[in-house]
């Protein structure tokens, strides 16, 4: 299939039941779309297993889809709302394990790591600095940052996603930079001092 292929093109053929039109879909987005669930959710297989489930569930809601929105915004919709609500599922999970760092002294150890060699490349200290300080904002500011500055969205794009009008999204990201910036200032100090010791 050709790259060339609008999105509107492959999403017609797709409802003509051409399953090759939305594999070229696929292909077009599962990376960008895997990242910016990564950052949101903290971990690599849970972003592919939520992407996965929102290609699934794209696919079979195709005929609500209205072309007058990018197909990607949609599809990221339907991934966010998905990863909100495995979040909410698993905060009691969340909590135990982090119970049971603080009463062993130990954390789980991280198997995307090991098994990842793509992601073996980016782990380094200053991106584990902003991916703590990322998961340190409210999802209401850290989803319009990550929309904008990871993902390139334009500030129409991202109120289209999230539903909200452009001002609340320009204050969004306006308060997600100031609170991030913050975040990574007491990092870094707390990096520093633990350096010393």
């Amino acid at each position: 299939m050709n790259e060339d292929v609008s999105d509107a093109m492959l999403i017609d053929q797709c409802r003509g039941g051409d399953l090759t039109a939305y594999d070229t879909l696929v292909l077009r987005y599962q990376d960008r779309l895997v990242h910016s669930l990564e950052l949101s959710l903290g971990s690599y297989e849970d972003a592919l297993e939520i992407a996965q489930q929102a290609f699934v569930s794209a696919w079979r809601n195709l005929g609500a889809f209205r072309q007058d929105a990018a197909f990607y915004s949609w599809l990221y919709r339907i991934a966010m709302n998905a990863a909100i609500s495995r979040r909410r599922r698993n905060r009691v999970k969340t909590s135990s394990l982090d119970s049971a760092a603080e009463a062993t002294g130990r954390t789980p150890a991280d198997q995307s790591a090991a098994a990842d060699p793509q992601h073996r490349l980016i782990e380094n200290e200053n991106v584990q600095l902003v991916r703590s300080a990322l998961s340190r904002l409210p999802e209401e500011f850290r989803q319009p940052l990550v929309l904008k500055e990871i993902d390139g969205l334009t500030y129409e794009q991202i109120a289209d996603i999230m539903d909200i009008p452009i001002g609340t999204v320009r204050s969004r990201i306006f308060r997600a930079r100031r609170e991030l910036t913050a975040h990574l200032e007491r990092l870094t100090g707390e990096t520093a001092r633990d350096g010393d010791q």
